[in-house]
Parts: structure tokens; sequence; C-alpha cells
């Protein structure tokens, strides 16, 4: 389905079925002899979204690995094996570094609030669409699991003011800040990012901290290969039950470089490419003329210049 300004999913459609991806993902990621991660929530969030395909990705009963292979689950879990260890690893670092306030944006499934080893003090905002908040809360709430901080929901469509609701949820502009933006860049249009980010350095007292990762931008021809080799992976996902075009998804045109757009609003940026975050984990790196090898991970710091 194509995108609209105005349109709605659940986590088992469009936009939100990206999420029950990742955490199925991150679920057999976790489940691997040597794992870079553990979210032992990550399965059972995916068991209550009910959707077959995602549940059998998350619990490792989907066909051989070489269809796994086809399907991109293999690079899609390798890949979420060192992202999730990077944004881990980047919140704990701005914990130590004594850093009390945090905002996970699209949140999605996300279970850091749950699963990591926070400071006492620490305040963690998931902000989602309504809809994805109940859920999580709900399902984790069944399983007996409670937060390992002080977690504050915020639901509300980043489309809308999601600034307001944040500040109405107790957010403190004038303390500084951990911020995550991940997985999410490609699914805004150029402009809706560049409001983002100049909505979070605008919140973002100095000493702030983010963490996102993203692509450099691409040329058509490079933005047809994308197109096709979603279009060949959605194909194999059809053939195993779950129909989803995720090449509709996302947002590939022209846009601002985030780690350029962000070091000419006060941040001070640092980047490492995905292949160098794969190449530690020990995983399989993308060769040069695959689109996924574009992508990097930066991290940043707010200087408080605007």
């Amino acid at each position: 389905m194509t995108r609209t300004d105005n349109d709605t999913w659940d986590l088992a459609s469009s936009v939100g079925a990206t999420a029950t991806l990742v955490a199925a993902a991150r679920a057999a990621a976790s489940r691997e002899s040597e794992p870079l991660i553990d979210d032992p929530f990550a399965e059972p969030l995916v068991r209550a979204v009910g959707v077959d395909f995602f549940t059998k990705m998350a619990s490792g009963d989907l066909p051989t690995t070489d269809e796994q292979s086809a399907m991109g689950v293999t690079r899609m879990t390798d890949n979420m094996a060192v992202r999730t260890k990077f944004f881990d690893e980047f919140f704990l670092g701005a914990a130590a570094a004594g850093v009390r306030q945090v905002v996970i944006l699209a949140s999605g499934l996300d279970s850091r609030a749950y699963r990591l080893d926070w400071p006492t003090g620490m305040v963690v905002f998931e902000i989602d669409q309504p809809e994805v908040i109940a859920f999580k809360t709900q399902t984790l709430a069944e399983q007996g699991a409670t937060p390992t901080c002080d977690r504050r929901t915020v639901a509300v469509d980043l489309r809308n003011d999601w600034a307001s609701a944040l500040r109405e949820a107790g957010f403190d502009p004038t303390t500084p800040t951990a911020w995550s933006a991940e997985g999410l860049l490609g699914y805004l249009p150029p402009d809706a990012q560049d409001r983002l980010l100049d909505t979070i350095t605008d919140l973002s007292a100095a000493g702030s901290r983010i963490a996102i990762d993203t692509a450099p931008p691409s040329n058509e021809q490079e933005r047809e290969e994308s197109r096709e080799k979603m279009e060949e992976i959605a194909a194999h996902w059809r053939e195993n039950g779950f129909d989803l075009d995720f090449g509709s998804l996302v947002y590939l045109g022209e846009r601002n470089e985030a780690s350029t757009y962000l070091g000419g609003h006060g941040w001070q940026v640092s980047s490492s490419p995905v292949n160098d975050l794969l190449a530690a984990g020990r995983r399989g790196t993308f060769d040069e003329d695959e689109p996924m090898g574009k992508l990097y991970y930066l991290s940043a710091v707010y200087g408080g210049t605007r």
C-alpha cells in the first residue's frame, strides 16, 4: 500500500508491520549460540501480534538457511543484532555520562525501558501511536514485566504536535536528553525528516545526545536498485504467507544527509558504517554494490548553539 499523508496502521500492517519485523529479528538474534544482544521480550511481543510469518521468524521455525537468506531474514537478523547493540550502548553510555532523560522516537516494540540496566532516576519517554503504545504496555504487563526506569508513554503520531505531548508528559527541555531515531528516517518524507531534527534540536539542552541509523542521499539508479531488491524479498515473503510491499513504505527521494544537517545545527557528529559494526560483531558484511551497505550509524552531542 502506497503511503499517504494521513495513513494509519497497526502492528500487522503497513509501517506498523515493520516494527513487528524488527522485533522478530531481535528475537532471532537473541536466540543465536553466541548472541550480540539479549531481548527476552521480543518473541512474546511478536507472538502477541499474531502474524504467523513473524512468529516463525522469531522462534526459529522458518524454512532452510538458503530460503531464509533469499527472504533477507539472515541479513535482517545480522543487521538488527548490530543495530540493537549500537543503540543499547549509546543509551548506556549516555546514562554513564550523567544523562537522566531519554526519548525513544517511534518506539514500536522496543523494550529498552524494561530490559536495560538503567541508573536510579532515569526517565524514559516512549513516543508512538496510541494503539502501539497500548498494545506493548498491556502485553508486557501480561508477561509480568516491569520497567527498570520511570517509563512514560507519549501516545501521539509523530506527524502531529508530539513536542507538546512530550512536554505534557513531564519532559524537561532544560536538562540533557538522549534521543534515538532508530529505523525511522526512511519512513519520513524529506521535509518531515528536517522538521523532526529541528524539533529535537529545539528541545535539546547543551550536552544532549542523539543516535540515528540512516543512509546518504541516493541517485535514481541506486533508488531503483533498492526498489528491485525490496520487491524480490517481498515476493519470497508472499510465498511464505505474508504480503508486505516494503518498498512502498519508505521514501527513497533526495533528502538532506542527517549527519551534515545536524552538524550545521550545533551537533558534534561521529559516524560508523554498517559494515564496520557487522565486522566488529563477526557478522557477514555487505558487498560494496549492495544498497544496505551504504547504511551508517551516527551519534552526536549537542553543543547548545542554534
